[in-house]
């Protein structure tokens, strides 16, 4: 992670408790809209995610965060980053994940668009 910051030019400074690697290998981000008057079940589901038991509570999920446009609240965004995407692979291809996943048919107007990232470092206290 280190060598990433410093790759683009930025320095590594020092984060009281982050030993500068997040151990994040893998990361996406995926927009979804929901249907009309739909967005705040869709941010509800998504938020299920961070529960016990439900795939953004393993240690493999480092980055989950789910956000929506201030202009068009139909308008949702996840980003998650994993430590590989083996693990995320195999986490989402249990029972708990492909719950969730059943429920998006019935909420989503249209396909998912997703984009891939890789977490440098930050912060989010929601």
């Amino acid at each position: 992670m280190r060598q990433e910051i410093e790759s683009i030019g930025l320095p590594a400074l020092p984060v009281p408790g982050f030993d500068g690697d997040m151990n994040a290998d893998y990361g996406f981000t995926c927009t979804m809209t929901a249907k009309p008057g739909m967005g705040d079940q869709l941010v509800r589901l998504l938020l299920t995610g961070i529960e016990e038991g439900n795939p953004a509570s393993t240690q493999w999920c480092v980055v989950y965060l789910v956000s929506r446009s201030a202009a068009h609240p139909d308008v949702v965004t996840v980003q998650e980053a994993w430590t590989t995407e083996e693990d995320h692979d195999r986490v989402f291809a249990g029972a708990a994940a492909q719950a969730i996943v059943a429920q998006f048919g019935d909420i989503l107007a249209g396909e998912p668009v997703y984009g891939d990232f890789l977490a440098l470092g930050g912060k989010a206290d929601c």
